[in-house]
């Protein structure tokens, strides 16, 4: 008897928050989220997660190590809404609160195999300067009251940001029964170098 042919496909993906580099600041921690489409689910492993405090390095690169890891497994029937890994970074100021110093997010590769990415990091604007020095003051900066808006497109244009810092990620990404359903990752990825066969925009 022929076995049934699989009416889902496995994404797989495991690794670490790497690094980052703030040169500005210190003292920082990492949380992240995934975000995906309505026909993707989690059947194992974290969907989010929220890192040690790490300082700076003491040598030239004066980075902060996090090495935190990430481990997820999704099924899905198509590629619409591929995850993206959600980065937020957080810090204290002159005050000692807690505010956000980054955020960033990147589609979790699509090939098969061993990835790095950096990823440049944002912070939400004041639109005046009353309003910069009343939330420096207050210790209340501007921030995402829900960091996934930063995977979507909506309300974007209207946020004013500022460029800051950096975050690497490692990603190891096994996918299964994908090619029995007719999609074409090409061939494994160990470089970080995105495959030929999906495009980018298959994906949003």
């Amino acid at each position: 008897m022929a076995a049934a042919s699989p009416s889902v496909f496995l994404l797989m993906v495991n690794g670490q928050v790497e690094s980052a580099q703030f040169p500005e600041y210190d003292d920082l921690y990492c949380k992240y989220c995934f975000v995906y489409g309505q026909d993707w689910a989690p059947t194992a492993g974290l969907e989010e997660g929220i890192s040690q405090i790490a300082s700076k390095s003491q040598d030239v690169r004066q980075a902060l190590v996090w090495n935190f890891p990430i481990d997820v497994t999704f099924k899905s029937t198509n590629p619409y809404g591929w995850p993206q890994i959600v980065l937020s970074v957080y810090g204290p100021d002159v005050f000692g609160n807690d505010v956000v110093r980054g955020y960033g997010a990147v589609h979790v590769p699509f090939s098969p195999g061993r990835h790095k990415r950096t990823i440049p990091m944002f912070v939400p604007e004041s639109t005046s300067t009353l309003q910069k020095f009343t939330s420096w003051f207050m210790g209340r900066r501007p921030e995402y009251t829900d960091p996934k808006v930063v995977a979507q497109g909506e309300g974007r244009e209207v946020t004013r940001v500022r460029s800051q810092g950096f975050v690497t990620l490692l990603f190891n990404v096994v996918t299964k029964d994908m090619k029995k359903l007719g999609y074409d990752t090409g061939p494994v990825d160990t470089q970080g170098v995105l495959g030929p066969s999906l495009s980018q925009s298959n994906l949003q």
